[in-house]
């Protein structure tokens, strides 16, 4: 019996959680892995919370797994903490290199691997779309997680082309419901404002509210994921992250 530990940053009743966790398991029972038969699966679901994520992973540790699935960079960071052999497979990491993962994508040369998220370049395209769709947008909430490196690195992408479209970028922390609400009723206070949410799992944590705020203060909003234009935001544009989890 083999045994692979799952450390997930979002809640378990989360229903995008369900989705994700069939896409991995229908994956291994592909390559001959069944939960219970061959292999035992232990999943910690922190709900964003990050004492919670940093708990978990010291328990998955002690389990001694052969393997640990790990989701995004607030995952992967107390992992690596609490242990520097313990092979990690990652998915809907942003940055791995510029997060100290890997030492580089062609040599990672740690205890992780995994996939990408996405390349960097790919947020300026967000701020595209919200200009063709509204092009009278002049002023930009951005949406970041500024605990992460891949916070700092789509808000670094966003800005570089932000002249090209003579707007005005603001930047908007994802750490409490409390913040949230207060920076989008601040910026929402002058005109022609749109809303761009980048990758975080706090921004996953929170989609409901913030999904909730752009459509009540009537925000024009881009979407990193699929996930939340499926909860009723606007637009999204990004990869298919069930198959990463496959």
């Amino acid at each position: 019996m083999r045994r692979i530990g799952v450390l997930m940053p979002i809640s378990e009743d989360d229903p995008e959680a369900t989705l994700r966790i069939a896409a991995f398991t229908q994956g291994l029972q592909e390559l001959g892995w069944t939960d219970g038969r061959n292999v035992r699966i232990d999943y910690r679901w922190a709900g964003g919370d990050q004492e919670k994520l940093r708990e978990y992973a010291i328990e998955l540790i002690a389990l001694a797994p052969d393997v640990i699935f790990a989701i995004g960079n607030s995952s992967v960071a107390p992992l690596q903490r609490a242990s520097r052999t313990v092979p990690i497979v990652f998915a809907v990491v942003p940055d791995p290199v510029g997060a100290g993962f890997i030492n580089s994508l062609a040599r990672p040369g740690t205890n992780a691997t995994g996939l990408l998220m996405f390349e960097y370049g790919l947020s300026a395209k967000w701020l595209e779309l919200l200009k063709l769709i509204v092009p009278s947008v002049s002023r930009v909430a951005v949406m970041r997680d500024p605990a992460i490196v891949a916070g700092i690195g789509q808000y670094g992408a966003i800005q570089s082309v932000a002249p090209s479209f003579a707007v005005e970028l603001t930047p908007v922390n994802v750490q409490d419901t409390g913040d949230i609400e207060r920076a989008v009723c601040e910026f929402r206070s002058a005109p022609n404002g749109g809303l761009i949410v980048t990758a975080s799992a706090a921004a996953v944590v929170h989609r409901t509210l913030i999904i909730a705020l752009a459509a009540r203060h009537k925000l024009p909003a881009v979407y990193y994921e699929s996930t939340f234009a499926k909860d009723g935001g606007l637009l999204s544009y990004g990869p298919n992250f069930l198959d990463q989890w496959r």
